[in-house]
């Protein structure tokens, strides 16, 4: 599902509407310049789109499994339902989404110089049945898309009409309750569509309840003048939750907990995010503008009682910010004497004031002190281009180059941290520029193949607390700042194949190499610097329509990830990146029935340099099944439906429970997945 682009993007030629006629190679043609909204042309095998209705039949455990619709992207969670999701993709363990980029209405979603980590990336907004669709574009090779994209990048549209109204109620396992409404109206040139959506959930845990209490709320309006479309949409995010945090293996192993017990009944968190964007979409332009106002409180406790055997070793992370920014693009065309060109560029522009960012040492979310507190203002601007050569009958090539500019300054609002260490020396500014060149061939010898060979340099930024930083203010020893901006080089050699009307296969081999993999350690509030890497693999994606009813999809994805260059007493493996992904899909919607299953396996990465430690492997099942009338719709979900007791995630790392030595314990912690659950919902239409 998804893996095979819209057939009006695989022929260029006839989206520019040029003629490859004997005289538009004429040397008597004088160049003419045309200018028209145009679709984009695809520069990789592996870039796709996947629509709502598709997604509509996958069984979902959570808003943020709609990323799994970028096929070999697996996200999990290590905590409660209100924190970003943990994402793997192409060998990377992205944390919350620092090396993949998500915008959604043309907002961009990672969150830079964020209290709990680089690109935050919370999806937690999104309501899976108003979304329209979703673009994705794997490896740096896309002059359009910036910070955050060495692995990838998506771009998620909300719908923006409905031709009902719709009220939804869903109810299941574990006090899960969510109520829907949503739906439309048009008049004229003008469409608006609504959604209220609100959600509670207490979990399996043994010791605590979720007690999520999420809200969102989506207000859209677009209009037509000619030829030229707008749109403006608001959308409002509120949650509160407590979490199951991952727990120590040993703990469950002596009998402590349970397998779904916790550590530390105090963790949790609260979030919101309100947003305004305005898009337009005109002949030759397209543009948005967007004001985004967001805000986390979250509680932690990863080793319990190592750092202070009294208290704990609970902690707060804060992130509070304004975010404005826009970007627009333009599209022009010529006919030449020698070729028909076509000239892409844009301009985009960000500007963060986080008003407070910040760790603190707490006890029952109560604070007992400040780790490190700043004030952060993060600007940046980019101009991008590309032009597509079209420079034989089947051949074209496309050349594309970003210069993206940084510009980050720091103040110190902590002074003497609860260690006793005078941090106002981190307070500063720095400012850095990259250039990023691209370039991709493509060869379409007939209707049923499409060849690419792609390449491109790329980038992500780093903390900018990391690019002023002086004092550790853990230690309190000196520390070298982080280079603002980290490059990234990737290539690509792929293929498509439509054998006929009923298969799609998309076929990649790919490699993608890090400068150094530095990062601000949000969770410590210092930087953590590593080696340069280097990742490698390759990608299958096969879809099989046998009938119109019916719809099969396979994703294979195998990746080998290492450092670069050797360190004294460390190995070459990158922690936490997965070898594998595999997933398979089976979707039938017929007059009446309707049913998606999905599986889906990843692992097993290894836990430590050495690949000493490595994680297991985790598959899991879901199943949906539903009956649909002209006015109703009955559905159930089954998720973990074989109701195996693998993880979401696992860590290897030394903690501390009561009564063990000063020093801890090495152990692995693992977060679990839920086990086996239902959901029933029902639907109505008027």
């Amino acid at each position: 599902m998804g893996t095979g682009m819209n057939r009006a993007y695989q022929y260029g030629f006839c989206l520019l509407g040029l003629s490859w006629a004997g005289s538009v190679f004429s040397h008597e043609l004088a160049p003419v310049e045309v200018t028209g909204a145009m679709a984009p042309l695809p520069v990789s095998a592996s870039q796709g789109h996947v629509t709502g209705d598709e997604l509509q039949v996958r069984p979902l455990l959570r808003a943020g499994e709609i990323m799994e619709a970028v096929p070999g992207m697996i996200a999990t969670q290590h905590s409660g339902n209100g924190k970003a999701n943990q994402y793997f993709f192409r060998g990377f363990n992205l944390d919350h989404g620092t090396d993949f980029r998500t915008e959604v209405n043309g907002m961009p979603v990672n969150l830079p110089s964020h209290g709990h980590g680089q690109g935050y990336t919370d999806v937690n907004f999104l309501i899976p049945e108003v979304i329209d669709t979703v673009e994705y574009r794997k490896g740096p090779y896309y002059a359009s898309v910036g910070d955050f994209s060495s692995a990838g990048s998506v771009d998620i549209s909300t719908r923006r009409s409905f031709s009902r109204q719709h009220v939804k109620v869903t109810g299941g396992e574990h006090d899960y309750y969510r109520g829907l409404v949503y739906g439309g109206k048009r008049s004229g040139d003008h469409k608006l569509v609504y959604a209220v959506e609100g959600q509670t959930f207490n979990g399996p845990w043994r010791d605590i309840n979720e007690d999520v209490e999420k809200v969102n709320v989506l207000l859209g309006h677009e209009w037509h003048q000619g030829e030229s479309h707008y749109a403006t949409t608001l959308m409002v995010y509120d949650n509160k939750w407590n979490s199951a945090d991952q727990i120590a293996n040993r703990a469950v192993r002596s009998g402590q907990i349970s397998r779904l017990g916790s550590l530390d009944e105090d963790a949790g968190g609260e979030s919101h995010r309100y947003s305004l964007s305005f898009q337009w979409d005109k002949p030759g332009q397209r543009g948005s503008v967007y004001a985004i106002d967001y805000g986390l409180n979250l509680w932690s406790n990863f080793t319990y009682f190592l750092d202070d055997p009294v208290n704990g070793d609970e902690f707060e992370q804060i992130d509070d910010r304004a975010v404005v920014g826009g970007d627009v693009e333009y599209d022009y065309q010529w006919l030449t004497a020698f070729a028909p060109l076509t000239l892409h560029w844009g301009l985009e522009w960000r500007h963060d004031q986080i008003r407070d960012v910040g760790l603190f040492k707490s006890a029952d979310r109560n604070r007992l002190g400040v780790v490190r507190r700043d004030r952060v203002a993060q600007t940046s601007a980019a101009l991008f281009g590309s032009v597509v050569y079209p420079f034989a009958e089947k051949w074209r090539a496309t050349l594309g180059m970003r210069y993206d500019h940084y510009y980050f300054d720091v103040r110190d609002r902590a002074g003497v941290n609860v260690n006793g260490f005078d941090l106002s020396a981190n307070g500063g500014n720095a400012h850095d520029g990259i250039t990023s060149p691209k370039f991709s061939l493509a060869w379409l010898p007939n209707e049923k193949a499409e060849y690419y060979l792609s390449a491109g340099y790329s980038f992500h930024s780093n903390d900018a607390r990391g690019t002023t930083i002086e004092i550790d203010p853990v230690a309190g020893t000196p520390v070298d700042q982080v280079d603002p901006l980290v490059r990234s080089r990737g290539e690509e050699l792929g293929a498509r194949f439509y054998p006929n009307d009923q298969w799609q296969v998309t076929l990649a081999a790919w490699q993608l190499r890090l400068a150094s993999e530095l990062l601000f350690v949000g969770d410590a509030g210092n930087t953590e610097a590593n080696r340069r890497s280097l990742r490698r693999g390759a990608e299958m994606n096969v879809v099989y329509r046998p009938t119109r009813s019916w719809e099969f999809d396979v994703e294979l994805a195998t990746t080998r990830a290492r450092f670069q260059g050797d360190e004294p007493g460390e190995g070459r493996f990158i922690e936490g990146a997965p070898d594998r992904v595999m997933a398979f899909g089976a979707h039938y919607r017929g007059q009446r029935w309707f049913a998606g299953y999905r599986l889906r396996h990843f692992g097993p990465p290894p836990l430590d340099s050495f690949s000493d430690q490595e994680s297991s492997s985790t598959t899991i099942q879901n199943i949906k099944l539903g009956m649909q009338w002209p006015r109703w719709e009955v559905a159930l979900e089954v998720l973990n439906l074989a109701d195996v007791e693998h993880n979401d995630i696992d860590y290897f790392y030394a903690s501390r429970l009561a009564g063990e030595p000063a020093g801890g314990v090495e152990d692995r912690h693992f977060h679990p997945i839920l086990p086996r659950t239902w959901r029933l919902s029902v639907e109505h239409q008027f």
